[in-house]
This record gives C-alpha cells, structure tokens and sequence, in this order.
C-alpha cells in the first residue's frame, strides 16, 4: 500500500521563479529565502519520496473565467511548462504518475469529491516556482491537484479540508508501494491591488504556520473572507496548506519552519513528518 512519508508547505510567488531563473539566489536580500528551500530539499529528499502530490492554483493558465473547476486533478503522463507572458521557463515536461493520479480521481469521487479531471495540464507558477527547488531535475513524477481561489464561488476552508483529508484516504489505499510526500503551495500575506497593495502581514503569518503546526483544524473556523482581511485579498491560497494538513495522519510533527517577510510578500516554509507507521483515525483528517 502508498505510504505518505510527510507534507511541505510552501510560497509559491512568481518573484521567487524570477529570482531562480536570472540567478539572484545568494543576493543578500533573496539567500534567507533559497538557504532555507535548499535546506527543504534536503529534509524532503531524507524520506525518500517516490512521488509528488502537489497542491496548488491555477493563475488563468489551465483555466479561464469561463469555466473554472472547483477542484481539478492532472491525470497524464507528463505536464506542459506554460507561457506566462514572458516565455516559457527553461524546463522539460514534467513527469506525472498516471496511474497514482487515476485511483486518487476515482477513490475521490467515490468520497463525494467531484473532481474535474484533466487529461492534459499546463502548470503554472503555482507549482513551478518551488518545485525546481525542491526537485531539482524532475526526479520524481508528480499529480498535481489545483484548489480555485479566483473565481467566485470559493470553496470554504472546511471544504478544503475535507479535500485534503479524502485525498489522504485515497492515497493510502492505492494498492502498490509507495512512499509519497504531499506539498500545499501558496501565501503566506499579500496584496497585490488596491490601497493595500503591498501589504504583508508577518503577525497574522506567523500564527497561521503556528495553526497549520499545531491546531490545523481552527483554521476550517476561519472563512475565505476573513483570510483576505486577516492576509490581503491573494493570501486565500493558504487553502492548499489546509489541505494538504488534513492529507496527513493526526500523528504529523513539524520539523521544518521558516519564515521571511521581504517585499510584497510574507514567504513561509513548513515542513511535517509522518512518523513510521502513523495511521488515520478517521476521515477527518488531522486533529488539533
């Protein structure tokens, strides 16, 4: 049976694929930030991972105003780099892990979880910005699954628990072994139009990643409105850290913290093991 060997959650900010890409990595302003996603590598790859169950947004990449999934899932075999208005990114395609992919969509559905599936995905800054960092080279294949945070109606917070906590159940029930790590990207506090544009909100940061450590669940209290007041109008994506807490055992200790506030962003980095044969309660997900 899959195994899910820890959780990553993590910045996703195009400014972090700008500086990565024009080679500002050990600039005094950006080394806090790429010290510590070098470090997240290393603490990743200690687990040995198999694959990547990757959480995210779309940003009008994959999709459109006209018809925007609540929540979709890639189901190919490799996964196209877009053109973001300035390009392509220098990568390959990046592998995918149909048949994981597969039984995660159909398990979900059988969970109540009506998954719009995607035969063929381009993936955006929302998971490219971390992942060269994180898997330099594209070792391991990946499933990406997107969360709407741009086109109104959102899905509440405790809905993306539940994502998150039947996407747990259905990993651990694919009858071959894996070991898998699932990573929530996205926030932590910004703005980027209006008259808080620019705004970052270390106080509010600090105590979400403490929440997400320790009382994951007091987060499914908190409406998508009050996130946007709490972290600016953007900071909605912190929905991808949520489920991605609620994919994990209740048992899951952080191990990895790491906080920067720099420009227009509050940048964060958690990470959580799954200790050796953690078990899930219930369908709930984590607990507080």
């Amino acid at each position: 049976m899959a195994e899910i060997v820890a959780g990553v959650g993590c910045s996703h900010a195009p400014s972090i694929a700008h500086a990565y890409d024009h080679k500002l990595t050990q600039e005094p302003t950006w080394k806090p930030l790429f010290d510590a996603f070098a470090e997240s590598h290393r603490w990743l790859m200690s687990f040995d991972p198999n694959v990547l169950v990757v959480i995210y947004n779309d940003h009008v990449d994959q999709y459109f105003y006209d018809a925007w999934p609540t929540f979709s899932i890639g189901l190919a075999d490799e996964y196209q780099i877009p053109d973001e208005g300035f390009g392509a990114r220098d990568f390959p395609p990046v592998p995918g892990h149909e048949s994981l992919a597969q039984h995660i969509a159909t398990e979900m559905v059988e969970r109540g979880f009506d998954l719009a599936a995607s035969h063929r995905m381009s993936l955006d800054h929302g998971f490219l910005s971390p992942m060269p960092l994180l898997d330099e080279g594209w070792r391991l294949p990946v499933v990406p699954i997107t969360i709407n945070v741009v086109v109104k109606p959102l899905p509440s917070p405790r809905r993306c628990w539940q994502m998150g906590a039947a996407l747990g159940k259905a990993i651990a029930s694919y009858p071959e072994k894996l070991r898998v790590a699932i990573m929530g990207t996205g926030g932590l506090s910004h703005q980027l139009t209006g008259p808080n544009c620019g705004r970052v909100a270390p106080t509010w940061d600090r105590k979400f990643m403490k929440l997400i450590e320790t009382s994951p669940r007091k987060l499914t209290s908190y409406t998508m409105d009050d996130f946007a007041r709490l972290g600016g109008d953007h900071s909605v994506e912190v929905v991808q850290w949520i489920a991605m807490r609620a994919s994990l055992p209740a048992n899951a200790k952080a191990e990895l913290r790491f906080y920067y506030p720099h420009g227009m962003m509050g940048y964060g980095i958690v990470g959580l093991r799954v200790p050796r044969n953690g078990k899930r309660k219930n369908s709930k997900g984590a607990k507080s």
